[in-house]
């Protein structure tokens, strides 16, 4: 590509995303009204990215923490288009009860995820919840029959789905056949990432309404552990990093490879190393979801080296032809026997779209995926189909996860009927199903939805 070229691509490029943000008022579409419950790190990261893409008006905002509330509130007053102040509210009910919104986010501690999006398609709007979708698979079942029953578009924030390196890695190694006959999948996390102090309990701060905060889970006491953002450390609220990390990396296998339930789910770990620390999910474990033509193997560890530095959180699939690596910064593909590898990085948009170089804990390299995701999803809500991550989709990831949990937990292999809804022969197991939920809260399921 020559200078003149270049210039024209990069000027093409900028243009075209200005058109973007301004799609729906070019073509005298009235901007979505949208409420956001749950304004911690994830739910800002998802909201200012739809912002940058659509010039949506939002509306109201949703949290249990005010001092966060206020802050978020301050944020969006300042990127959207019309400056305005959303209002605010402290409890998802009192926002619904609106009626005046087109498009809900969910972006609340996982164990907050299905009643809202429940609550949300039952009001007519249109949903974005984050990943996993539930803490138990009845939840999911739920929010799966919720969707349909109320013809809902839900986009599951499983953004690697619209990662735009690795859409090309699909397209140009997976595709075009260049792995051959596929063997085995490794997927793995080695951050440490699992809390490793042991704080006092206290009282909570005044901000917080840690009543409404747990909300259906367990009541523990107040742990600065908790909140903010730590809470992934307790099993009470999520499940643990196979929840948290291994959902991304299974659902993007199961995108790129068109793989749906697995057959059976097997798991062992604990708490191996670090038993010091007053988190109580694992810091150690393998599961095995077998596709019968080749295995899907997780393994975390929270301590220790990653066996390859450049791909600490990732995915490799191994074919007879070759090799590809998967992460959300790069992928490589290495064929067997000689040839040209090919690599790929994460492309970053911090020029298109500056905010992005100064927004406070924004993960810039996974910024353009949330922007695509939005894309998309924006584009299902116009046409009424299913976006790329569809809330069934979410379900069968996240539903896989928690089986692995529960096989760790009960010591052996769990057979999936995914007809059924059910663990085959294992009466025991099928009442893990769900959670008790902590009173008054009712747990939902697909039936009194």
């Amino acid at each position: 590509m020559n200078r003149r070229h270049f210039v024209q691509a990069t000027s093409s490029a900028v243009l075209l995303s200005a058109i973007s943000r301004n799609a729906y008022a070019a073509a005298g579409e009235k901007a979505k009204r949208v409420g956001l419950i749950g304004t911690g790190w994830y739910g800002k990261c998802d909201l200012l990215r739809l912002i940058q893409v659509s010039p949506v008006e939002v509306v109201s905002l949703c949290d249990v923490d005010s001092k966060m509330l206020a802050d978020a509130a301050d944020i969006v007053a300042s990127r959207q288009a019309s400056k305005k102040t959303p209002r605010t509210y402290g409890d998802y009910r009192e926002l619904l009860k609106e009626q005046d919104l087109d498009i809900v986010l969910v972006g609340t501690p996982d164990h907050w995820h299905a009643l809202p999006m429940i609550e949300a398609v039952k009001s007519g709007v249109d949903v974005w919840v984050q990943k996993p979708i539930s803490v138990d698979i009845q939840e999911g079942q739920a929010m799966v029959a919720a969707a349909r029953k109320y013809n809902r578009v839900v986009q599951v924030g499983t953004q690697r789905r619209s990662t735009p390196h690795l859409i090309d890695a699909r397209d140009r190694i997976i595709r075009e056949g260049k792995l051959g006959k596929i063997g085995l999948v490794e997927i793995y996390c080695y951050y440490h990432m699992r809390a490793k102090d042991n704080p006092p309990d206290t009282d909570p701060p005044a901000n917080l309404d840690y009543e409404m905060w747990t909300g259906p889970a367990p009541m523990r006491p107040y742990n600065s552990l908790v909140h903010p953002r730590r809470w992934r450390a307790f099993m009470e609220y999520g499940n643990g990093i196979v929840g948290d990390m291994c959902i991304h990396m299974l659902d993007m296998v199961r995108w790129m490879l068109e793989l749906g339930w697995p057959t059976t789910v097997a798991s062992e770990g604990g708490i191996l190393i670090d038993k010091n620390s007053k988190a109580n999910i694992s810091d150690t474990q393998i599961a095995t979801f077998d596709y019968g033509d080749f295995p899907v193997v997780w393994t975390h560890r929270s301590w220790g080296a990653s066996p390859d530095p450049k791909y600490p959180w990732g995915a490799t699939i191994y074919g007879d032809k070759g090799t590809l690596k998967l992460s959300v910064q790069s992928f490589d593909f290495i064929p067997q026997g000689g040839g040209e590898p090919i690599h790929q990085d994460v492309k970053y948009e911090l020029e298109e779209f500056p905010e992005d170089k100064t927004e406070k804990d924004l993960e810039k390299h996974v910024a353009p995926a949330i922007r695509g995701h939005m894309k998309d999803f924006l584009a299902a809500i116009e046409s009424r189909g299913k976006p790329v991550a569809d809330i069934e989709q979410g379900y069968i990831s996240t539903a896989s996860c928690i089986l692995a949990n529960l096989s760790m937990k009960l010591g052996r292999s769990l057979a999936w009927d995914a007809a059924q809804g059910r663990i085959k022969n294992d009466d025991d197991a099928n009442q893990l199903l769900s959670r008790p939920y902590r009173a008054p809260w009712k747990h939902p399921t697909p039936e009194n939805i």
